[in-house]
């Protein structure tokens, strides 16, 4: 399952907004275990990061934008009732929704105020369009699907090429990878960290679902630097290491930032998600 993103990023829920509170340092803190020259080389990413074709990187493919992890202009929601926030990166026509409400991800009954819940489905393959806003009719107001979208470090567009595997629900679709002969198309890209900031608050159970084909490997970094990072309670993780290379970052960088979100409490489990 896939996703990207025009210069625009779609606006859902009522964002919210982060206050960037001394980023840098808290996630030395919080890098203690792994390392100071890890933790170095992760605090000075956001802006110093080794971008794809740069002098210091060995791909010729440059990242379509730079992490952004803090930003004061991000504007707090005002819901106040807590509730699961499903957030699905890469949801496909709407399967590992489909897995939420069948309590694969934890008894949704268990979600505070009396099992409230809210879903935004990211998606940057544009076929699966009608299938994600069909199961949001089934759900008026609960479910916000970002389709045509893909999840990313920061805001910007990015080409994101179609797996031509109709047969697996087209699972390889990516915007780090091509495919010979197959559709490519430009859509935006949608700042995780953003989403998270603008539209949870401490009271919910935030579920974070990644199966982005590749583009976990700038996205976990990012969001690692995130002063807020501890709104998130879960993070359900499908990798994909033959593609890790193709990341703005390090595979040191990247292995310091997942321990950093384990050292801050949250959960993650190993993961595959659905496909069919």
């Amino acid at each position: 399952q896939a996703q990207a993103s025009d210069n625009a990023a779609p606006t859902v829920l009522s964002f919210r907004g982060g206050q960037a509170q001394m980023a840098s340092f808290r996630l030395l803190c919080l890098l203690g275990l792994v390392g100071s020259g890890l933790a170095v080389k992760l605090q000075n990413s956001t802006s110093n990061f080794l971008l794809r074709g740069s002098s210091n990187g060995t791909s010729s493919t440059r990242t379509p934008c730079s992490c952004q992890a803090n930003d004061p202009a991000w504007r707090s929601t005002t819901r106040t009732v807590p509730k699961c926030v499903f957030i699905d990166l890469g949801a496909a026509n709407g399967n590992s929704f489909q897995a939420f409400m069948s309590n694969q991800y934890g008894p949704v009954s268990n979600c505070p105020s009396g099992g409230q819940w809210e879903a935004v489905l990211v998606e940057a393959n544009p076929e699966f369009t009608p299938a994600l806003q069909s199961v949001a009719a089934r759900f008026p107001g609960m479910i916000h699907p970002l389709a045509g979208t893909a999840a990313y470090m920061c805001q910007g567009q990015t080409s994101f090429s179609i797996d031509p595997d109709v047969a697996h629900n087209r699972w390889g679709s990516s915007m780090v990878r091509h495919f010979d002969g197959s559709a490519v198309v430009t859509v935006p890209t949608l700042n995780v960290v953003q989403l998270v900031a603008e539209n949870t608050i401490p009271g919910d159970y935030v579920i974070l679902k990644v199966d982005i084909e590749g583009a976990e490997y700038d996205v976990i970094p990012c969001l690692a630097q995130y002063s807020n990072v501890r709104l998130i309670d879960a993070i359900y993780l499908e990798e994909h290491g033959y593609l890790a290379g193709s990341s703005a970052y390090t595979p040191q960088v990247y292995a310091a930032s997942k321990s950093a979100l384990l050292n801050a409490g949250i959960n993650m489990p190993a993961y595959n998600s659905p496909t069919l």
